[in-house]
């Protein structure tokens, strides 16, 4: 009897932590003992991996056995560890030898008959693992499809635990996994079958839609219902480019963390596209839970988009709280059990009624509501949460002569892509070196000192801001979107009527 090791990895928020697991086989009271603050799932490993043993065929130690998880001050959480500890155990024992188990990371679940289940967080463990540099990864043959999409890393699908035990103790060539080469990209948070030439009607909040697109920027949709403003916000996915490489498997691995990933295709190379619904908590929107702390919206919205129709009918603390991951980035959730972040950049898309009756005194129906209740209505959307939105728009509905006009301006999607495609080109082009790479992430100071307009195309802004109609957050944020019409007009710099329109946008909401 001795001691064997080996390694697995423990999940803080999307970053993996790589754990040491050892055994120690001895004399003593029979019995299993784990120590390094597991968790009831992990405590309850202890059953699961002595069933999984001795259905494999294989002696279980008639003596005392101490399981530990190093580092010990780590809280560690999940099933993820059962195949590393039954690995270790097995080492230990003397059934595998312990020089095989030493350098390889092993993750899965284990079953009572010794099948080795999928779990959660494969990606971003397999992630934390090739930080070691060329390492051997086992994994869940129904998670493999995920763990080959992280580069230089030896990725080793088992389904049982006999089939692993086998590999270890004859020193064959491990299995393959048996996935695509190419992953088709996941389509499950995006809208599918939409298409921007479904809405007509609307060309201002269009283009507002295309500009929102080309540089990454926050949208305010105000106006009755019927004007169509679910219809652009879930068209807008279809307006963003291809997330690039980095990226993808930085979103993939939230939604892995989340459990949502689709199996059969791991990879997510389009922008996702969430829409909670008004009865949402902090805890789901921000994310949060009593032990694991799991993503929230605005996490699973990291590089894509936010959509929070009926925006006035979700709690004021539930809008409130989405004020610092629009700054940062980045949301920090806070527990008894320790904190954790999680990357949030998304665009958020807000819609709104004007008052609770929602009628359009502009088509001949009356309101009923009085104007204290319209402004306690839109005052639920406070002041410091709309002075983070780039645009503003308001909606109204449209007659049938204009319907039947704007229909031979509509564009499809694939259009309005390509340019949106051509804009962020050139953003990414002018901030090449920099860590941003569209005008809506780039900080104030530096927007200040290198990308400041002329004077005379700052001279309107100045004077908003001079009366109090602009802030200096808003004026940030008007010449972050000046930018960006630059880059779809082809221009090299912001001129009067980037500026201007800008300014449009930013004040363009009439309640």
């Amino acid at each position: 009897m001795a001691v064997a090791r080996t390694r697995s990895v423990a999940l803080v928020g999307v970053a993996g932590r790589t754990v040491e697991v050892e055994a120690d086989v001895g004399n003593g009271l029979a019995g299993i003992h784990l120590i390094g603050l597991p968790d009831t799932a992990l405590s309850e490993a202890r059953d699961r991996v002595r069933s999984a043993v001795v259905n494999s065929s294989y002696p279980w130690p008639d003596a005392r056995i101490i399981v530990s998880l190093f580092p010990a001050s780590l809280p560690k959480r999940g099933s993820q560890f059962d195949l590393a500890i039954a690995v270790a155990i097995l080492g230990a024992a003397g059934v595998v030898p312990a020089e095989r188990i030493a350098e390889p990371f092993f993750l899965g679940e284990l079953g009572l008959d010794g099948r080795i289940r999928p779990v959660r967080g494969v990606l971003p463990s397999v992630l934390g693992a090739a930080k070691h540099g060329d390492v051997t990864v086992v994994v869940p043959s129904a998670n493999s499809a995920e763990a080959v999409l992280v580069p230089d890393v030896k990725v080793v699908p088992v389904a049982h635990l006999r089939q692993l035990v086998e590999w270890l103790r004859k020193g064959d060539d491990p299995p393959e996994a048996e996935v695509e080469e190419c992953p088709e990209p996941s389509k499950s948070t995006v809208v599918p079958d939409v298409d921007l030439s479904d809405v007509v009607g609307q060309p201002t909040a269009r283009r507002a839609l295309e500009v929102c697109a080309a540089g990454g920027h926050n949208l305010w949709m105000l106006g009755p219902p019927g004007t169509g403003k679910t219809m652009l916000a879930e068209r807008l996915p279809t307006l963003l480019p291809d997330l690039e490489l980095d990226h993808a498997l930085e979103v993939t691995a939230i939604h892995s963390v989340a459990g949502v990933l689709p199996p059969n295709a791991p990879m997510m190379s389009r922008p996702p596209f969430i829409s909670p619904h008004h009865t949402a908590t902090s805890a789901a929107i921000i994310g949060g839970g009593s032990t694991i702390v799991r993503p929230g919206s605005v996490s699973l919205a990291h590089r894509g988009v936010l959509f929070m129709d009926e925006a006035p009918e979700f709690p004021r603390h539930v809008l409130d709280a989405l004020r610092q991951p629009l700054e940062s980035g980045r949301v920090t959730v806070s527990r008894s059990v320790g904190s954790v972040t999680f990357p949030a950049r998304f665009m958020l898309i807000l819609a709104a009624n004007p008052c609770p009756c929602a009628q359009a005194e502009d088509q001949g129906e009356t309101c009923k509501c009085s104007p204290t209740i319209r402004r306690r209505y839109l005052g639920r959307l406070s002041g410091p949460l709309l002075d983070r939105i780039d645009m503003k728009v308001t909606v109204v509905r449209s007659t049938r002569r204009e319907l039947l006009a704007d229909r031979q301006f509509v564009e499809p999607s694939k259009t309005v892509a390509e340019r949106v495609l051509v804009a962020r080109e050139r953003a990414a082009k002018r901030l090449a070196g920099t860590p941003w790479r569209s005008n809506a992430e780039i900080p104030s100071s530096i927007l200040h000192a290198d990308y400041r307009p002329s004077a005379d195309a700052m001279r309107p802004m100045t004077s908003c801001l001079d009366s109090g109609a602009l802030t200096a957050r808003g004026l940030d944020r008007v010449v972050r979107v000046a930018w960006t019409l630059a880059d779809l007009a082809g221009n090299d710099k912001p001129g009067q009527d980037e500026t201007n329109a800008a300014l449009s946008f930013w004040l363009g909401v009439k309640s």
